[in-house]
């Protein structure tokens, strides 16, 4: 029997796309995300078609004690947790100064201090098991700094470095760590960024959440550290790598300038 998987931001997008999957593969699922109206019908949809467990769990996971929460639930269902799926996470368009700073700062809370919290309290659990994996996602935009997707891009850098690093203190255990950077995907990230005068821009580069979620996993089950799906994504990221900074990115805030 296979063991259980922790999605966050499961209730849509990628990680509703990640937990299908999983739960095709025999998973047994523990879903978190805000709204709990949505987690309901995933999980009854899921556990109806797929016969497996789910549970789910409706909080925000920008809250000081919701790594805490998540982590009391998880142990209390099982000690069998195998996969943690850090996916939540969203980001906010527009120049820094201009742009609430309580806004920002509950960004960073959800992308950089509920991965990482969330994390170090269940690794214990991931470490007695046989195998386990941790998939942490991040985004292309975490190879650039990203002019008016500042604080987005830098925390997406921030997690793509902390996956890399985590990744090699637990080489020798059985804890796989892989970081999940996928480009423009039909997520709804653009409108919840504040990004709806992008859309039409990015609808012609989006891959679908079904496609990034199948890359991901099947990278993240060979172990491998980084996964950058689609070609045009690879392509961008493998340029960013040999341009001078200073264009990468004045070509970036050209393409995402208000």
């Amino acid at each position: 029997m296979n063991g259980y998987a922790l999605i966050t931001g499961a209730s849509k997008g990628i990680g509703k796309s990640i937990a299908l999957s999983l739960a095709h593969s025999g998973y047994h699922l523990l879903l978190v995300a805000r709204s709990e109206d949505d987690l309901q019908l995933l999980s009854q949809s899921i556990a109806e078609i797929h016969k497996v467990q789910v549970y789910y769990l409706a909080v925000d996971l920008s809250d000081h004690k919701a790594a805490t929460q998540v982590t009391t639930w998880c142990t209390h269902i099982t000690p069998n947790l195998s996969i943690l799926i850090n996916n939540a996470g969203y980001g906010l368009w527009g120049n820094f100064d201009e742009l609430k700073i309580q806004e920002q700062m509950n960004m960073l809370k959800l992308n950089i201090d509920a991965v990482v919290e969330l994390t170090h309290r269940l690794l214990p659990v991931l470490k007695q098991q046989k195998q386990a994996y941790i998939l942490n996602v991040s985004s292309t935009a975490a190879y650039q700094a990203v002019p008016t997707l500042a604080i987005y891009a830098a925390s997406k850098s921030f997690i793509l470095s902390y996956s890399r690093a985590l990744r090699h203190e637990l080489k020798d255990g059985p804890v796989s760590v892989s970081c999940l950077c996928p480009g423009p995907t039909a997520t709804g990230f653009s409108s919840r960024a504040g990004m709806d005068a992008l859309a039409e821009l990015a609808e012609k580069f989006n891959m679908t959440p079904e496609n990034v979620a199948e890359t991901g996993l099947k990278a993240m089950f060979r172990k491998k550290a980084e996964i950058v799906p689609g070609f045009l994504n690879k392509l961008s990221v493998f340029t960013a790598g040999l341009l001078p900074k200073s264009l990468i990115e004045s070509i970036t805030a050209s393409l995402y300038k208000q």
